[in-house]
């Protein structure tokens, strides 16, 4: 089977860098003239290939996405990804966290504090959707005719952070694609959060072979936190499982779609995925228990199990 690309980017060509996230980015223009950007791997965390495996899924349940690729900057020998800007002028992105603050003007939007923001609820992030259009050209994604909303696709991001294990889809890691004009939600991007890819190999295959419960992959998967709130005076994130059930009420009919795709993934194309991540990027264990790890979640989603 052949082996995902590797896209080589030199860090001569580095224009300037990017300030939102904690891991080295910079931005630079391709020999097409596309404004790109590397986001470097820290240590063994793996989210290189977490990255470009969510990108995938997302490609398979035709959720808008920022396509993400394998790369590796030259000069360092240094792992990573790269991708394009989902916002080419004369489109600009406005983050989450601006579109609260501009409906509530109490919203804490300061940049750099992405975590604990106990205001960012399920409520509150809904209202914002609520007032965008859909993603425009070429994220557009059908799903429910012309009647398509951005909150039934917003619903689609939320089950695909139930189902990768993603726990920051915090209000830094959401927004909006505009043109001066219109208001659109911008493609889910920023995945490499997802399926535990900082565990090491060792505690994978301890979790992949026990027979304490408390340490198998089930139990493991329920642990997952999502970066939304019930209410502003919850002490705790709610769970990625939480916040899908409690977004997935607003529309049954998104809901359902969405399950239908999720739904439509097969194990085989999973493994496919995994298989395709060059050796140098995950073992042969890595890939068991990310699969492992993804079939339960999706078994839990199809199965509506409570939160």
């Amino acid at each position: 089977m052949t082996p995902f690309d590797i896209i080589k980017v030199s860090s001569l060509r580095r224009e300037k860098l990017e300030q939102l996230g904690t891991k080295s980015k910079y931005w630079f223009t391709d020999d097409d003239n596309r404004q790109m950007l590397f986001k470097a791997v820290k240590g063994d965390t793996g989210e290189d290939w977490s990255e470009k495996i969510a990108c995938e899924l997302c490609r398979l349940l035709d959720l808008p996405h920022v396509h993400y690729e394998l790369a590796v900057e030259t000069e360092e020998d240094k792992r990573g990804v790269v991708c394009q800007t989902c916002a080419p002028p004369p489109m600009s992105l406005v983050l989450g966290n601006q579109l609260l603050f501009a409906l509530d003007a109490n919203y804490p939007r300061d940049h750099g504090r992405k975590y604990k923001v106990h205001q960012h609820t399920v409520e509150a992030v809904r209202d914002v959707v609520r007032t965008l259009k859909p993603p425009p050209t070429p994220y557009a994604t059908d799903i429910s005719g012309t009647k398509c909303t951005a909150l039934d696709v917003f619903l689609g991001y939320v089950m695909l952070d139930a189902w990768i294990g993603n726990q920051d889809r915090h209000h830094e890691n959401w927004g909006a694609l505009t043109d001066g004009e219109n208001l659109y939600l911008a493609p889910t991007f920023d995945h490499a959060a997802g399926m535990a890819r900082n565990l090491m190999d060792e505690e994978r295959q301890e979790r992949l072979t026990t027979r304490d419960g408390k340490r198998q992959i089930a139990y493991f998967a329920r642990r997952a936190r999502s970066a939304f709130y019930k209410d502003d005076v919850s002490k705790k994130p709610m769970s990625t499982f939480d916040a899908w059930h409690a977004f997935s009420q607003f529309s049954s009919e998104a809901t359902m779609i969405w399950l239908r795709r999720l739904s439509g993934v097969s194990e085989a194309s999973v493994r496919q995925l995994l298989e395709t991540v060059p050796n140098d990027r995950i073992s042969d264990v890595g890939r068991e228990f990310t699969l492992r790890l993804l079939m339960e979640n999706r078994r839990r989603l199809l199965e509506g199990d409570a939160p």
